[in-house]
């Protein structure tokens, strides 16, 4: 499902982010990045979605490789990503249920399949009896399961989640944790990028740690030993 290949990536005027990595994850795979501040997991998630390109080697996500992708088919790739972030990225003038339609909306999608597909994700992430109220309605959790439900609208085949519960206190933690598992359940490729080692050790599943910009272990049942 995904595979860097040699993947180097440089900041102006020396900075090497990420220096020949080579990692493979499988479909329907649940895998952890770890490693402290400033190893390279943010560069290999811009990497992963096109925002930034390689300097060396391929990035290819299910047998498309991005490396060199034109402008015109980053929205393309990006239906087939979802990515969650730390700080949720919510509109605060939108209910739930149009936050989430949002992202169906700006791609052209038809209101029948709005009002088809959003409730439905919404029911998975448990905020079907939500979906009116607005963000400052709701608590921190719940608008983390927006976001993660704005991530799925599309269905993709690979959910990236860059520090999810960063903002979370540890029951709404282990809240989205159990629904990322529930997801990856049904088939969606996880790529889960945290600093929590608790989670992590919960999880046991396998563990990429990072360290200056390279892989310095690869656990497949693995524990935060950062």
């Amino acid at each position: 499902m995904i595979i860097f290949k040699n993947v180097t990536k440089l900041y102006p005027p020396d900075v090497v982010a990420v220096k020949d990595i080579n990692l493979s994850i499988q479909s329907k795979e649940f895998v952890s990045l770890v490693g402290q501040s400033g190893t390279g997991k943010t560069t290999l998630v811009k990497l992963l979605i096109a925002e930034e390109k390689p300097e060396k080697g391929k990035i290819i996500i299910g047998g498309w490789d991005i490396s060199n992708i034109k402008q015109s088919e980053v929205p393309v790739l990006r239906r087939q990503i979802g990515v969650v972030f730390q700080d949720f990225k919510l509109l605060p003038q939108k209910t739930v249920f149009e936050n989430v339609s949002f992202a169906l909306e700006v791609c052209g999608a038809p209101t029948s399949i709005i009002n088809s597909v959003v409730p439905q994700v919404l029911k998975i992430v448990g905020l079907k009896d939500k979906m009116e109220r607005y963000p400052h309605q709701i608590s921190g959790g719940e608008t983390q399961r927006t976001a993660i439900a704005r991530a799925l609208v599309h269905r993709p085949k690979i959910l990236v989640a860059d520090e999810p519960t960063g903002n979370l206190d540890s029951i709404n933690t282990k809240d989205i944790i159990d629904l990322l598992v529930k997801i990856n359940e049904l088939g969606t490729t996880i790529l889960l990028v945290t600093h929590n080692r608790e989670v992590v050790n919960f999880l046991r599943k396998r563990v990429v740690s990072l360290d200056r910009g390279t892989i310095s272990s690869d656990q497949e049942e693995g524990k935060y030993v950062l």
